[in-house]
């Protein structure tokens, strides 16, 4: 009876053994750091969105490694641009503060007021790589040491005076050493912590387009072509004002559309404004997805729905009038609303408590 008990028994003891060695073999080999995932679509593929909540920024790499071997033209490219030997691993320098090209779009009369602000904050953490770019000299501040980028662009908020200084920006990137050009406005915190874990989940000789639209859905454009006649196009864009992020690669393949007069010349050919003309050049005339990601902020979204502890995951945040109101994050500190009602201050202090003027 025993032995007959024992039997019937064996073999789901072995199954049940099976499985705990196989469950727990998974949990150790899944235990890595965090960070906001990336899901990086290919070209023609549906655009699915980064999600919000921390995730594995290893798990994406590997995903974006397992890409360079499944037939996906972005990925199979080493240095030079020579295919890469099936199997043999593609050895990426650690991606560092100092290898991303922040571009800082401003106007003279916010030098003393959203810029100064900036330049208090964020930007005295990655001064030696940020870069200003204005229509106004400004001495005080190009003998303080900044990057000062004085474009010859209108003051206005013209597509053309736009479209005039991203090709500033633009062309300031490709002549630069950087592996990364990040374009923010002078409303843009950056948390350039998160930026850099953000950037180091994906592939670095990849054609990453990464930011955060402002529709929900691609916009539609009437392409100006030879004879006055013209064609829809729709794409999807990621919106200045919450800031956006571009592979050198990737920018290196703009170049017949973007570089130097090219880039006015694409933007009038849609009439549309410089984020638009980007989505434009990346989604239509090079066929590559953008990255949906929302852990980029502009003041057209509403920012109270941010929640403090997550703050330190978010890799811009914005202010700004939106509904004749203030939009701003919620955030307790020692700062009050009325003595930073953009709330970069108390982000400041949150992230870097040591800065000589936090409380």
């Amino acid at each position: 009876m025993h032995k007959r008990w024992i039997r019937r028994r064996l073999p789901v003891l072995i199954f049940t053994v099976f499985i705990i060695l196989y469950v727990d073999f998974h949990l150790h080999s899944s235990s890595l750091p965090k960070l906001g995932a990336v899901q990086h679509p290919v070209p023609g593929a549906v655009h699915r969105p980064i999600q919000q909540t921390p995730s594995s920024a290893k798990g994406a790499q590997n995903r974006a490694n397992n890409s360079r071997g499944s037939g996906n033209k972005q990925f199979v490219h080493g240095h030079g641009g020579h295919r890469a030997t099936r199997g043999a691993p593609i050895i990426q320098p650690k991606l560092k503060q100092e290898d991303i090209f922040i571009a800082v779009k401003t106007t003279g009369r916010f030098h003393k007021t959203r810029l100064a602000l900036l330049l208090e904050t964020w930007i005295s953490k990655t001064k030696a790589h940020t870069f200003i770019f204005t229509d106004t000299e400004d001495e005080d501040l190009t003998s303080e040491g900044y990057n000062m980028v004085v474009t010859g662009c209108q003051s206005d908020h013209s597509q053309q005076a736009l479209s005039c200084k991203m090709s500033a920006e633009y062309d300031g990137f490709i002549a630069s050493d950087k592996r990364w050009f990040c374009h923010v406005d002078d409303d843009n915190y950056v948390n350039v912590e998160a930026l850099l874990l953000l950037l180091s989940a994906f592939p670095q000789e990849g054609d990453i387009y990464v930011g955060k639209p402002s529709l929900d859905k691609p916009i539609t454009a009437h392409e100006l072509l030879e004879g006055n006649a013209t064609r829809e196009v729709q794409f999807w864009f990621a919106t200045g004002g919450a800031g956006f992020c571009l592979s050198r690669r990737l920018a290196e393949k703009m170049v017949p559309w973007a570089s130097g007069s090219r880039f006015e010349q694409t933007s009038a050919t849609i009439r549309l404004p410089d984020d638009c003309t980007v989505g434009f050049i990346v989604e239509k005339r090079l066929g590559i997805s953008m990255v949906h990601c929302p852990l980029f902020h502009s003041h057209l979204e509403n920012l109270l729905l941010i929640s403090q502890r997550n703050i330190p995951h978010q890799v811009t945040l914005s202010y700004g009038m939106f509904e004749n109101k203030l939009n701003s994050i919620e955030v307790k500190g020692s700062f009050s609303k009325e003595d930073d009602p953009s709330r970069f201050k108390t982000v400041h202090c949150m992230l870097y408590p040591f800065t000589s003027w936090c409380p």
